[in-house]
């Protein structure tokens, strides 16, 4: 009876323990159904970062390498070197040859200011040429004047003498029969004298007047000739006047040359951008650098992400700005705070799921697929105090979502 009891106890315990064992159950799997729903976690994740190719903007030996392989670099540091020799003398050549156009320039504008005070002398020549036309025309006309006046006292000047020398032959027979006196045959013979001396004076008046007439007209021409010159020089002095357009054209090519020359030489030294970890290098002193040809690689080690791919149910559950947890399997046990910065909205279509895409329609090929896979979508997690000793580029990570 005893025993029948106790084996009816035992049974009923083992029911409750059983009982319990699958209420515990449950309970557990609605808790790890809730984490991994409301806070999904991944172990496809990868640690990366920012990181970008170093090559030469410029060619030559390199003179020097002030880094190696993996070695973490500062901002401003010089990383490496290039024999600038052949750029220091590009420079000074473009600034020879911009100082030689600059001289060009002020020694042409020299000789145009010597041209235009060519022409401006021309210019007065002209007018001064111009004032003596006007003033040998006048010239010309007071001697023609002065001939006309000559020639009117010609014309009363031998009228004169005609009357007196017509009055003296009739006095002088007058004058043997006594009709006349002598001192009026004096008087006429004087007045005769006196009116021949009045025209041969009025004579040389004339061929003084026409002597002026003549030269004033030769002086009014050689005017006119003075004036043709110096019209001829005024329009020589004025083709010869050029402008500083075409040299002054040439100082922006120059300024380019001795900029672009500059740039180079300045290129010869190249500094890390950022801070940053150097990686990939494969060169060393004394090997010849070609511009573009990339030598080592700089890994930004100031911003680190995990990008964790995680499944498309997972992303309702995951926005912008959600707190995350970030371990990395090298050291599994430290943790590292981050934020979710970007969802990706696209990844490469399965080709065996939906085919390829080509001219036409969509080449589907006919798979019978029992299990379908959920579509994995990266997304971002900013890491906010990464270790740049700890973390690498690809290496595995684990992502936490917590929520905000």
């Amino acid at each position: 009876m005893r025993s029948e009891a106790i084996s009816k106890s035992r049974e009923l315990a083992g029911r409750w323990i059983s009982v319990g064992i699958m209420a515990a159950a449950l309970v557990i799997g609605l808790i790890v159904f809730y984490k991994s729903t409301h806070h999904p976690r991944t172990d496809d994740a990868t640690v990366f970062a920012n990181y970008i190719g170093i090559a030469p903007q410029v060619e030559g030996p390199l003179v020097h390498l002030n880094v190696s392989d993996n070695q973490l670099v500062e901002k401003g540091e010089l990383l490496f070197k290039i024999d600038d020799r052949p750029y220091h003398y590009a420079l000074e050549t473009a600034l020879s040859e911009q100082a030689a156009l600059e001289g060009e320039i002020a020694d042409e504008g020299r000789r145009i200011a010597a041209l235009k005070s060519a022409v401006a002398v021309s210019e007065a020549n002209i007018h001064s040429a111009e004032a003596d036309i006007t003033r040998y025309e006048a010239a010309v006309d007071q001697a023609q004047a002065d001939v006309a006046n000559a020639e009117q006292g010609i014309s009363r000047a031998e009228a004169e003498w005609t009357y007196s020398s017509n009055n003296l032959q009739r006095l002088e027979p007058l004058l043997a029969k006594q009709f006349v006196t002598v001192d009026q045959v004096d008087q006429a013979r004087t007045s005769e004298i006196s009116r021949r001396e009045a025209l041969k004076q009025a004579e040389s008046q004339l061929w003084l007047a026409q002597a002026g007439l003549r030269s004033a007209v030769a002086q009014h021409k050689q005017s006119q000739a003075a004036l043709e010159r110096s019209r001829a020089l005024h329009e020589e002095a004025a083709n010869a006047v050029t402008t500083l357009e075409p040299l002054i054209g040439q100082r922006g090519a120059r300024e380019a040359a001795v900029e672009r020359a500059r740039y180079d030489l300045d290129n010869c030294r190249v500094y890390a951008p950022f801070k940053a970890r150097v990686t990939n290098l494969k060169i060393s002193e004394g090997a010849y650098t070609k511009v573009g040809q990339q030598i080592f690689v700089l890994i930004d080690v100031r911003r680190w992400w995990a990008i964790a791919n995680f499944r498309e149910g997972q992303l309702p559950h995951i926005t912008r700005g959600t707190r995350a947890d970030v371990y990395v399997v090298s050291e599994p046990n430290r943790h590292f705070s981050g934020f979710v910065e970007s969802i990706s909205f696209g990844v490469t279509p399965d080709p065996d799921l939906i085919g390829s895409f080509e001219n036409g329609l969509p080449d589907v090929q006919r798979t019978l697929n029992w299990v379908h896979l959920a579509s994995r979508y990266p997304v971002w997690i900013r890491v906010e105090n990464p270790d740049a000793d700890l973390f690498r580029v690809s290496e595995s990570a684990v992502v936490i979502i917590r929520g905000h």
